[in-house]
């Protein structure tokens, strides 16, 4: 029994020392590397597009110029295009895709399979709620195998740090994808698509980077989202190489606070659901 009770207390010693909220590592799974860059062939995002249209409201008005979802708006009907929509997604070789195809084909799979885990699981206050994911001390949905493609089950985590975040090496991605909350980066009100991923990439990181969820100035002190110390390795791994891409896309006084900075004085993020109120 004291053996039990000692190993019992060592294991929340390390859950205290090592919360949960960290970030997984960045590791390719190499079967999605594969990509064809002569196809042609393109996915039809219709259905997802429509639906964010439909439901994703922004606010101009929000203080935290937020873009919210009204989750419990959305009718049965609209639930079944949703499901319907990702197992079209699922019925997709995509490792036939050529690379633009596929980084839109991933980030609104992402995105509309976050939507539907939120509407499965409605009423909820918190994504990090919905404790689905494998493992004892696991939080949040993003372990559990949500979908099969190509005969692989994929989970939330695995699209974003096994295939995303290896494969393109690039910051935005964490523009891009929706983890349903009032901190994460907006859901934007439409599809993504690999003709315009580039820009719509940079016009989100522009937005997110100036709204007091990615940088906050209050008498001169520095907040960031705590996205940038999660994942601070994809920002330059340090606060320096997280200031310096901050100011990729910082304007007015948030740029001119950064310019004049040593490092970042807090981290902050809100896990609260981005549903309408």
């Amino acid at each position: 029994m004291r053996v039990a009770i000692t190993t019992a207390c060592t294991i929340l010693f390390l859950v205290a020392a090592f919360p949960l909220s960290a970030a997984p590592v960045k590791e390719l799974w190499s079967v999605w590397a594969q990509n064809d860059p002569g196809s042609t062939a393109t996915i039809d995002h219709a259905a997802w597009d429509a639906f964010l249209k439909k439901y994703v409201q922004d606010d101009p008005n929000d203080p935290l110029d937020l873009n919210r979802v009204d989750y419990a708006g959305v009718t049965d009907s609209d639930r079944q295009t949703l499901a319907t929509y990702i197992g079209t997604l699922a019925a997709t070789t995509v490792t036939s895709l050529n690379r633009g195809e596929q980084q839109a084909y991933w980030i609104n799979l992402y995105n509309a399979l976050t939507v539907q885990v939120i509407l499965d699981h409605m009423p909820v206050e918190t994504i990090q709620d919905i404790d689905i994911s494998p493992g004892l001390f696991s939080s949040g949905p993003w372990g559990k195998k949500l979908v099969t493609i190509e005969g692989e089950p994929v989970s939330l985590d695995d699209i974003e740090h096994r295939i995303l975040r290896p494969i393109w090496n690039d910051p935005r991605i964490h523009y891009a994808v929706n983890c349903a909350s009032v901190g994460c980066p907006d859901l934007i009100a439409r599809g993504y698509t690999a003709t315009d991923m580039d820009a719509t990439l940079t016009t989100n990181a522009i937005a997110y980077v100036n709204s007091p969820r990615g940088v906050t100035i209050n008498d001169g002190e520095i907040t960031v989202s705590k996205i940038y110390d999660w994942f601070d390795e994809d920002f330059g791994g340090s606060e320096k190489g997280v200031i310096a891409h901050l100011l990729e896309y910082a304007t007015g006084e948030r740029k001119a606070a950064l310019e004049k900075a040593d490092g970042i004085d807090d981290y902050a993020y809100d896990w609260s659901l981005n549903g309408v109120e």
